[in-house]
């Protein structure tokens, strides 16, 4: 091209000493323009007024300990009347800067549970106010212009690359590493389309309001929603073949862990999605193909073939950040979100691959006996040599309490909380497990081939002891109740008399051979410091959880007006924008609640509102979170049984299951919620043609066929002969 329609050269600027990773023009005046940089630095170029093809350095501002990689300016305001500028950097930080002052009016930190825990990849003004923000954990994050975030929003499974807010400055849409453009609406993920890319770079939003979002094939693809700009019958014929004939490698943690032999076959697509972009797997002869449901369409898209999934006959390595590797695991060392991820070849030293990871993720040494026994683990028959022995950490000994970390003698996989509470099959257990035979419920007590009952005996339901959250470990809670004490503001800042009730309160309730009852001061002091701030109130949380399980405790905090007010609480702390952490131990503590008289009525006449919010959270990437809500399932489903009236309680609890089973990954999770349709069902004709009508029969068919652990497979083959 020639003439004034063409771009030509203006001018060239020495901006930067090193590569420029972002520019952004939008809401400076008279031409100006800001870049950011590999350089740690962001710099604003404004016009040289005496020379009209040159730009001059105006501003320069330093705020990052790493490079910067995305920029956005927010428009002025009454209280910014030149404007902010945003900038994201690899050290998972965002600064806030005025053009006032060289270094940032506000940092939002990572490490201040509120900020992204890894790179921070993209921005998004909404308004002069208010800004997105996301990142390579996985998550996108509003803010104020003043640091406060004030929402979280989760639905990628890998990176999220970009962001583009539509002209109402509520919704907006995100591209990432898993393959998809999501769109949201409302504060949710309302659509999910998925490309044959695996990387989707970036994304904008037409005039018109269609999408268009690039992606590392090097295609352009435009989205709408008009339909007279819809493509021809056969372009969307031809987009849909590209994009079955895409390969899924589910090692990358986009599908969860994948055994071909337990999957379903073509039948499974007989029945309609639960929601937009819901996705499942099903067998082919020796193949696995991944779909996916649209809600515009009323059926199951094919997203592409599955590779590598876990089966004795596939050996396939995995490719991740360039290089080959056996295995890429997931690690979930954060208090919510997604895991990080973690390659390792069976050639590798697992404590030096745990040391290294811990080190590239900026992460406690703490950690190091969790990781490494966790890779032991989950290498066994494909190490060269024999797996060390019993570890001990040569950097600090005893674990720390942290949301998403264990105790050092339960390895990877122990309770974040009280150091060996969370059940998981095939773990050690520390509790007595009753004579006669394996219980269940105990990870260290999880029945393998060789201990498995009669087949034609059921010791799984109906179940209606109950199953509680008893594990505790007092020292590192108090210890963190005092950390979290010393930091708290001034206003929330408990004395050393209420720290003194509350420790005399959970010694108390720990103590199963103690007379001694819990005193109305120490009850009351556990329900006012249970209302302290979302961001430090886990444990006492947890203190609550185990407080809940005396009868005294039980009848005055779950009786009359103080059981609504408890309800509505924890409620409160489930609420999709809550703490991860504070979901999960609410859930407990509504578990636990089960073991008193109070406590179960309680929850018996809230059924209808906990069930539905606990059912909310099912979409929580988090397995502490899972099994707590199965377990909740669980205690209603044997408070129910035998109620034959009850039969919209049992459709409830038939619906809660069937919806969790449908993004569950955990197989403790997944046996306490066969355990809760087993119950429900149980000596009850009516709940059994409910559960039929819901499709549970070909829903849970997979897992009959599981032996790791074995009483998920025996479980779900005696849920399906009841049925």
């Amino acid at each position: 091209m020639s003439g004034s329609n063409s771009y030509r050269l203006r001018c060239s600027l020495a901006a930067h000493e090193m590569d420029v990773r972002g520019l952004a023009a939008a809401a400076f005046p008279h031409g100006a323009f800001v870049s950011v940089s590999r350089d740690r630095t962001a710099r604003v170029w404004v016009p040289n007024p005496s020379e009209n093809q040159v730009f001059t350095e105006m501003h320069c501002m330093n705020g990052h300990s790493n490079f910067v990689s995305c920029v956005c300016i927010i428009a002025p305001n009454e209280t910014y009347p030149r404007g902010l500028i945003a900038t994201g950097g690899h050290d998972n930080n965002i600064c806030v800067f005025s053009l006032d002052r060289p270094d940032p009016l506000f940092t939002l930190k990572g490490h201040k549970n509120t900020g992204h825990e890894d790179c921070v990849r993209g921005l998004a003004v909404i308004n002069e106010v208010e800004f997105l923000s996301c990142s390579n954990d996985a998550s996108i994050r509003r803010w104020m212009v003043t640091g406060e975030c004030v929402q979280v929003y989760y639905s990628h499974t890998n990176y999220i690359y970009s962001l583009a807010v539509f002209p109402n400055g509520q919704d907006f849409i995100s591209t990432g590493e898993d393959r998809t453009l999501r769109v949201w609406r409302k504060g949710e993920c309302s659509q999910t389309i998925r490309l044959p890319a695996q990387s989707v770079w970036c994304c904008c939003i037409l005039p018109d309001g269609d999408i268009a979002v690039g992606a590392s094939d090097g295609v352009i693809r435009v989205f709408t929603e008009c339909q007279e700009r819809v493509a021809s019958a056969q372009d969307l014929q031809a987009f849909e073949d590209e994009l079955s004939k895409a390969i899924i490698d589910p090692k990358t943690g986009d599908l969860g862990d994948i055994k071909i032999e337990d999957l379903p076959g073509r039948e499974h697509l007989d029945e309609p999605g639960n929601r937009d972009g819901q996705t499942r797997l099903i067998k082919e002869g020796s193949n696995v193909e991944a779909y996916q449901w649209s809600v515009s369409d009323g059926r199951w898209v094919k997203i592409g073939d599955v590779v590598g999934g876990s089966s004795q006959q596939n050996s396939k390595r995995v490719m991740y950040e360039g290089k080959e590797y056996d295995f890429v695991f997931s690690i979930d060392v954060n208090e919510g979100g997604p895991g990080l991820k973690l390659p390792y070849n069976v050639t590798d030293d697992p404590w030096l691959t745990a040391h290294n990871f811990l080190e590239k993720n900026d992460l406690s040494p703490m950690f190091l006996d969790q990781v490494a026994n966790f890779i032991i683990e989950n290498t066994k028959g494909h190490t060269l040599g024999p797996a060390p022995g019993s570890a001990t950490d040569p950097f600090t000994g005893a674990g720390r309490y942290i949301p998403g970390s264990g105790s050092d003698s339960q390895g990877f996989g122990a309770d974040p909380f009280t150091g060996a509470g969370r059940y998981i099959p095939e773990s050690g257990s520390t509790g007595a497990v009753p004579s006669g035979r394996a219980d269940p419920f105990t990870g260290g007590s999880a029945y393998s081939s060789s201990s498995l009952p009669n087949a034609k005996t059921n010791v799984f339901f109906p179940n209606t002891d109950g199953v509680m959250f008893e594990q505790a470990n007092t020292t590192q809670i108090l210890g963190k109740l005092r950390e979290l004490n010393s930091t708290a503001p001034a206003d929330r800042k408990l004395s050393d008399a209420a720290l003194d009730c509350l420790e005399k309160l959970l010694l108390l309730v720990t103590d199963v051979k103690g007379q001694e009852q819990p005193t109305a001061e120490q009850i009351s002091v556990l329900w006012r410091t249970s209302h302290w701030p979302e961001d430090i109130v886990f444990p006492v949380l947890d203190i609550l959880r185990l407080a809940v399980r005396h009868p005294e405790v039980n009848a005055q905090l779950c009786g009359g007006t103080e059981g609504a007010s408890l309800c509505n609480h924890l409620l409160g702390l489930m609420s999709s924008e809550g703490r991860p952490a504070n979901q999960m131990l609410a859930l407990r503590i509504l578990c636990n609640c089960f073991s008193g008289s109070h406590g179960r009525a309680l929850l018996l006449g809230h059924r209808d509102t906990v069930l539905s919010r606990a059912g909310d959270l099912c979409v929580v990437s988090n397995k502490n979170i899972h099994v707590a809500l199965a377990t909740l399932v669980l205690n209603y489903a044997g408070r129910l049984y035998g109620q034959l009236t009850e039969i919209e309680a049992k459709a409830q609890c038939l619906s809660v299951a069937s919806t969790a089973l449908e993004v569950v990954q955990d197989k403790e999770a997944i046996f306490r919620l066969l355990v809760a349709l087993g119950t429900t069902v149980a000596g009850d004709s009516t709940a059994k043609d409910l559960a039929r009508s819901l499709g549970v029969n070909s829903q849970i068919s997979k897992y009959a066929r599981v032996s790791d652990p074995a009483k998920v497979g025996e479980c779900c083959r005696l849920v399906l002969d009841e049925l």
